[in-house]
């Protein structure tokens, strides 16, 4: 995070801007970068220290005391100043915001809104209770052994009520195929304790093809800041991410029903500030809304879009927390991320064809996360990308063409894994 800059006006005073981080977040870099341009930042992180850069204020918080933690933002504001607003970033940096700022007297989602966006069995129940479409859905307790299963309306997906990133997601076609579900998904919880980790979620498979919509809830309404296509298939068995492509070739009416639905489900939600991150499945039925994160797109697909004079999608996010005119339109041209998957379990030895790869036009960047040695875990249980492929062009079909080709090139080399075989 070395280099960002600190602009000052000779006699104004730069506003306060109090970022809420978990440890490790991918979008702890862009974010700072976007608001040193325009405030004096405080770094907040859970831990015996704040995981800052030396020359950043930062400060360590018990995020599971929240008196503890506004005692010390009080004293922190007394000492250099009111903070202007309060940034969450990923999930468990919008629910500690969203926590915090009515004891702060800021702007954020209620507290309650941002659980339900972090809960599938409670964003179910909100979606229904306000008919947005939604597929059948129960909760279920995490038992392989109980009853009743056989007469459940299959194909099924199978997903954790609290867990993101697809993790622990799985498709199951028959009651003997969820009540081994449910068995691997007991395994996957019980090496990642929290919240709902007795339960899972239930709902019927639906087919058709996925969006994801990026937006902005400024006083309740929302702005789309992009709508990203999914070119490819997401049938199961798991349900990894992979290609985002944007602007989407869909056409104008299904654009605007998809805002419609993802709008109708924010309210539902009762979000009414800031990012959010939509999926949606389409099929002759209409629009479904599969999940809304009160937070921006994941990773480092962020990166995709530019607003305005070059502004990045972090620098919008700030500008909204802070109270800053917005410039929403989209800079021209295609642009498409691939989310590289982990082919399978092992560790990782070398990738092969990195110069080929970046070589096929349209590639505008190539980062493998993974480092030589890591252990690398694939879906259901795992929880990362291998790393991120971007490319830019005049069309969308040929920024996907581009992605497939440079995915092509690569191969990456693993050697075994001695902690057990996981079933694909």
């Amino acid at each position: 995070m070395r280099g960002l800059r600190r602009r000052r006006v000779r006699g104004l005073k730069r506003p306060r801007l109090l970022v809420i981080a978990p440890f490790g977040s991918y979008r702890t870099a862009p974010f700072l970068a976007a608001a040193a341009e325009h405030a004096d930042v405080v770094l907040a992180s859970e831990g015996s220290s704040a995981l800052v850069r030396s020359d950043l204020p930062g400060l360590a918080l018990p995020f599971s005391d929240l008196e503890a933690c506004r005692r010390l933002l009080t004293e922190e504001a007394r000492r250099a100043g009111a903070f202007r607003a309060i940034l969450g970033l990923d999930d468990r940096g919008t629910e500690i915001a969203g926590a915090l700022a009515p004891l702060l007297g800021l702007r954020a989602n209620a507290p309650r809104a941002v659980a339900i966006a972090r809960r599938k069995d409670l964003a179910r129940a909100a979606l229904a209770g306000a008919r947005v479409r939604v597929p059948w859905h129960q909760v279920l307790a995490l038992d392989a052994r109980q009853p009743g299963l056989a007469a459940l309306p299959y194909p099924l997906v199978l997903k954790p009520v609290a867990l993101s990133g697809s993790r622990g997601v799985m498709r199951v076609d028959d009651e003997a195929a969820l009540r081994r579900g449910l068995t691997r998904l007991a395994a996957i919880l019980g090496a990642t304790p929290g919240e709902g980790g007795d339960r899972a979620l239930v709902e019927r498979f639906i087919p058709g093809i996925e969006v994801a919509l990026e937006g902005l809830l400024v006083g309740g309404r929302l702005r789309t800041l992009a709508l990203f296509d999914k070119p490819e298939p997401l049938d199961g068995p798991f349900f990894e991410e992979t290609y985002y492509v944007t602007p989407s070739r869909l056409d104008d009416a299904t654009q605007e029903a998809v805002r419609r639905e993802v709008a109708r489900g924010a309210r539902a939600y009762g979000l009414t500030e800031g990012p959010i991150h939509a999926e949606c499945r389409i099929n002759a039925d209409g629009v479904w809304v599969i999940e809304i994160a009160s937070r921006t797109i994941g990773g480092l697909c962020g990166r995709l879009l530019r607003f305005g004079s070059g502004r990045s999608l972090e620098d919008i996010v700030v500008r909204h927390a802070l109270g800053l005119p917005l410039a929403l339109k989209r800079a021209s041209g295609a642009a498409g991320v691939l989310m590289i998957p982990i082919p399978g379990l092992g560790f990782l030895k070398r990738v092969e064809g990195v110069m080929a790869a970046e070589r096929v036009p349209g590639i505008v960047e190539l980062v493998i996360d993974a480092h030589e040695g890591q252990e690398l875990v694939p879906l259901p249980e795992g929880a990362s990308y291998l790393g991120f492929l971007f490319a830019r062009g005049p069309d969308p079909e040929g920024v996907y063409e581009a992605l497939r080709t440079a995915h092509g090139h690569l191969r990456f080399v693993l050697t075994p894994s001695w902690r057990g075989a996981l079933t694909r």
